[in-house]
């Protein structure tokens, strides 16, 4: 064979391996129904994700709430599901996806990537919640506060927020006596009007009794503070929500809240997208912590999990890019009025912004949503005894003895 012919033969040889395709993988990732500027932005992490890593390709899925929900329990049955998927933190619902083996520990991935080094630790807590191993990676730190109508508040003559669950309870009259309900709440859905009910055992128990009862640790029906709670709870649902509140859902009591309908929402941080896509004017809102007396917050952290079945180290890998300094910085605001990041740096931030900045300062403890608490079974049956109170086909009095009835029949 000539030179010539050589040379011939092999650029015919390279110019075949060079046109041979990248090899395609793709990253199947679950997540729950969001908001459109979380999604957008979602969507966007991904495209670009996909630029940065050639022949990668994430699929991405959502569903509802419950159906997300639903769809990974199926996939704990069949050993199958998504590569990577959103979850919520804690002991209840978090844990139920770790103890049925569909969250894969990530302590080498947290030392490859030296991502302690990027989170914020309130955020990482989150992810220590079941040992020995580390699972997941935030994804969101959340926490919920009152939104109130500073207007509505006005015309019933309240100056300041409530400082004290006293206060709060005086508030709550003075619009009931202007004609002003002082609640919205969306009770077709369980964990919506929940948040009502964990707020008040706070407040009426205190935090270490909380924390016992939902660890089941101590009996709700020996719990005195836990009959008050549900009678106050009823209380709150009687005199002070707006009606007929069970027939609608959290979207809708949104809706009625934006139109004017009721003084105060309990709702989280990411309602400050959803204030400024929604609501005429914004500015006609602001914020204030539930007052429960026990200087915790009311949150809960989100996180990405790893599926141990499927592609791990191309879930690590997205994960640390979402979790990258330049991507929590161009998102900031997108997911969470805090983002998981701890270097990233907050300019121009507005009045909802800075409150929301102040509260995440002020607090280190956080106490989290029932149905993050409990195992599933138990949540189910919290959601149904506050649902049988909430609509008068329960006792208050009875409440407290009726799901210790249940946590004792489980045991």
């Amino acid at each position: 064979m000539t030179i010539r012919r050589f040379v011939a033969a092999l650029s015919a040889v390279l110019c075949t391996v060079t046109a041979l395709p990248v090899f395609a993988q793709e990253l199947l990732f679950w997540n729950r129904a969001m908001g459109a500027r979380e999604e957008k932005a979602l969507r966007t992490v991904i495209q670009q994700f996909e630029a940065a890593n050639p022949g990668v390709t994430v699929k991405l899925e959502i569903r509802s709430v419950d159906e997300h929900k639903s769809a990974l329990r199926i996939a704990t049955a069949s050993k199958a599901g998504p590569d990577i998927y959103y979850m919520w933190a804690g002991l209840g619902l978090g844990g139920e996806f770790v103890k049925s083996g569909l969250s894969a520990p990530l302590d080498d991935f947290y030392k490859k990537y030296n991502w302690d080094a990027r989170l914020r630790p309130v955020a990482a807590q989150y992810t220590s919640l079941y040992p020995p191993g580390r699972h997941g990676v935030p994804y969101t730190v959340n926490g919920e506060v009152l939104y109130y109508n500073k207007a509505l508040f006005k015309k019933a003559g309240i100056d300041t927020p409530p400082q004290t669950y006293a206060d709060l309870l005086g508030a709550a009259e003075k619009l009931k006596k202007a004609g002003i309900p002082a609640f919205t709440f969306g009770g077709s859905v369980n964990w919506h009007v929940m948040r009502l009910m964990d707020a008040v055992l706070e407040a009426k128990c205190g935090a270490q009794t909380h924390d016992a009862l939902k660890a089941m640790t101590v009996k709700w029906s020996d719990s005195p503070c836990a009959n008050d709670a549900f009678k106050d709870f009823h209380k709150w649902i009687s005199d002070y929500t707006l009606k007929p509140f069970m027939s609608y859902d959290q979207v809708q009591s949104r809706k009625l809240f934006f139109a004017d309908r009721a003084a105060m929402m309990l709702e989280g941080d990411w309602m400050v997208a959803q204030l400024r896509a929604e609501a005429k004017d914004p500015t006609a809102f602001a914020i204030f912590p539930f007052p429960t007396g026990t200087n915790r917050l009311y949150g809960f952290g989100t996180n990405l999990i790893i599926n141990p079945n499927g592609k791990k180290d191309l879930a690590a890998r997205f994960i640390d890019f979402y979790t990258s300094d330049k991507v929590q910085q161009e998102n900031l605001g997108n997911f969470g009025a805090l983002g998981i990041n701890r270097n990233v740096a907050y300019k121009d931030a507005d009045e909802l912004d800075k409150a929301w900045l102040d509260i995440f300062a002020k607090y280190n403890a956080t106490f989290v949503n029932g149905d993050q608490g409990f195992p599933l079974d138990v949540t189910t049956e919290y959601f149904r005894v506050i649902n049988a109170v909430a609509s008068d086909t329960l006792e208050p009095t009875k409440a407290a003895a009726t799901l210790q009835t249940f946590i004792d029949k489980r045991k």
